[in-house]
């Protein structure tokens, strides 16, 4: 019994003795659950994941530029597949780790009627979101409301944040009244965490399928292969749920 525990603590030291960083890219709107699934990853592997929080666009000029991250998850399917086409990513790694939901949020609870025709009706004067540009989220922000017929309206009255992080702290300080962000940055666990929400039928905006790739940094990394492996696994899967993404 004593060697078996012996050799069992041996094996464990010796497979925390190759333990490493793996430097994540993580669009912002992952920032909650990246948290979660990073302290429950080093947990059970000993690899500790450093993680950087931005707007996907961003990321894409500071990986072509040659920054060292090793794994990006970005906000959309579009930009991992552009890094694997121009051999930034490695062939054949990407997946989609979650499925994105948009939603019309402000921090009074008051304020967003569950079908959000606050849009049509007006009363405010600031609505932020994030920059279209460089942030999926805006783009299906913009156009949710172009189907909506609102966008013209509307625009003067745009806040923009660089990420979605920055878009929900002009809500929350109450620089834009409400705005569109993430669902995960407003929900745990079945609920909307405080304010009031619309969330945005899905027939709005374009599927923001979020994928992952694996970065040519990283090719021959065990650490970040191991990351990449961990979530698609069931621990990191109840992680992304509960902040209420949908799988693939």
């Amino acid at each position: 019994m004593k060697n078996a525990l012996f050799f069992a603590l041996t094996a464990a030291i010796a497979g925390f003795a190759h333990a490493d960083d793996v430097q994540v890219a993580v669009a912002a709107n992952f920032t909650a659950p990246m948290q979660q699934i990073a302290a429950q990853f080093e947990k059970d592997s000993g690899h500790k994941a450093v993680l950087s929080f931005g707007a996907t666009g961003k990321f894409y000029a500071q990986i072509v530029n040659g920054a060292p991250f090793e794994l990006l998850l970005a906000a959309d399917d579009e930009t991992p597949a552009r890094l694997e086409k121009e051999g930034q990513g490695v062939a054949g790694s990407r997946f989609t780790y979650a499925i994105g939901k948009l939603v019309l949020w402000s921090a009074d609870p008051a304020l967003v009627d569950a079908k959000g025709e606050i849009l049509k009706k007006g009363g405010f004067r600031h609505l932020a979101l994030a920059n279209p540009k460089t942030a999926p989220y805006g783009a299906a922000a913009v156009e949710t409301m172009g189907k909506l017929g609102v966008l013209s309206t509307l625009q003067p009255l745009f806040v923009q944040g660089e990420n979605i992080s920055q878009t929900q702290q002009f809500i929350t300080t109450g620089n834009a009244e409400l705005g569109f962000v993430a669902l995960s940055q407003v929900f745990k666990d079945g609920r909307i965490t405080g304010g009031s929400a619309w969330i945005v039928p899905a027939s709005l905006y374009e599927q923001i399928r979020q994928d992952a790739v694996l970065l040519a940094r990283g090719k021959d990394k065990p650490a970040a292969a191991a990351l990449a492996a961990y979530l698609k696994g069931d621990k990191a899967k109840a992680v992304i749920r509960s902040f209420g993404y949908e799988l693939p």
